[in-house]
């Protein structure tokens, strides 16, 4: 595999959780809008892109494969949870 070969392979492993991250991020800002006024779009997108990338390669420990249903599942929770946490909406 070339160097090049193995870039698209980390991009693709890591992409859901971009995409994951940055949608949740930006459809929460739309929602939550007053609740999370004080919170930067590029702190939570981080955060919670940051928390979706360590449940995949978590995923990839355990399964020993990547693509597997549970780790999606996993993925969609560890962000939500996140944006939950660092967005200050689960402090209610």
């Amino acid at each position: 595999m070339g160097p090049l070969d193995a870039l698209w392979h980390l991009l693709n492993f890591f992409g859901p959780a971009l995409g994951v991250g940055l949608v949740v991020t930006l459809l929460a800002k739309l929602i939550w809008r007053r609740e999370l006024r004080a919170v930067p779009f590029q702190t939570l997108a981080l955060w919670c892109v940051a928390a979706g990338a360590m449940v995949l390669v978590a995923g990839l420990i355990v399964f020993g494969r990547d693509g597997r249903m549970a780790t999606y599942g996993a993925l969609v929770l560890a962000v939500a949870l996140t944006l939950g946490w660092r967005g200050g909406l689960l402090r209610r």
